[in-house]
């Protein structure tokens, strides 16, 4: 039924939860903010850097100026630059779920609102390099998720049609971007939103382990 994966980063393959914690709370006190509880960010994170930053700001201080937000966002930006895998762990059973699929000719794909170069290093430092057929991050030109722009450049260049593709996600953002494209969507219920979040927003399947997978796209017991 589906020839390929379509993974959400944060919050799906990997718990980057307390790494995009640490270096937001880093800027906020170098502006002189006060930090935010990294639980919190369960529900700032998703929708792209710019939106994170907003959230934050709403967060620690209610108003805030265009000259702020730039201000916040280019002092993560250099923090998180300078390593963007720091504190970053796969999920357990991320990595074998991921080697099944590809052995049995699954292509799998990446698509996330975190920047392109950032993206691309955290996922070939947990995952490697041969295990993805290509991976999409927020790049020029290509509207952010819940726009499904980034999930047709990837079916296109995997040769699959969109409804072959099963996109799978943490968020609300994820299910409408699946939905959007045409495809499938399976929520992941070990990532950052709940179970009632994924439900709403009409996920086709819910996940409670990374395995789960097999036995949806390839048929494993």
């Amino acid at each position: 039924m589906y020839r390929a994966c379509i993974f959400d980063l944060d919050g799906t393959l990997a718990n980057t939860l307390y790494s995009i914690a640490n270096f937001s709370n880093r800027a906020l006190q170098a502006c002189g903010y006060p930090t935010i509880d990294p639980e919190e960010f369960r529900t700032i994170v998703g929708d792209g850097a710019d939106t994170q930053m907003r959230r934050m700001l709403t967060h620690v201080k209610g108003s805030f100026t265009e000259e702020e937000l730039l201000h916040l966002r280019t002092i993560y930006n250099g923090y998180y630059a300078a390593d963007p895998t720091d504190r970053i762990q796969p999920y357990d059973g991320m990595a074998e779920t991921l080697q099944e699929l590809h052995k049995k000719g699954i292509q799998l794909a990446v698509l996330s609102n975190k920047p392109h170069a950032w993206t691309v290093s955290i996922i070939e430092k947990m995952f490697g390099d041969k295990l993805f057929r290509c991976y999409y991050g927020q790049r020029e030109g290509i509207p952010k998720k819940p726009a499904p722009d980034g999930a047709f450049h990837i079916a296109k260049e995997m040769g699959v049609a969109p409804g072959q593709c099963l996109y799978i996600g943490d968020t609300n953002t994820d299910m409408k971007t699946g939905a959007a494209a045409g495809m499938d969507t399976a929520g992941a219920l070990w990532g950052f939103r709940d179970r009632r979040e994924l439900e709403a927003n009409h996920a086709v399947y819910l996940l409670e382990k990374p395995m789960d997978l097999l036995k949806i796209v390839v048929g494993d017991k």
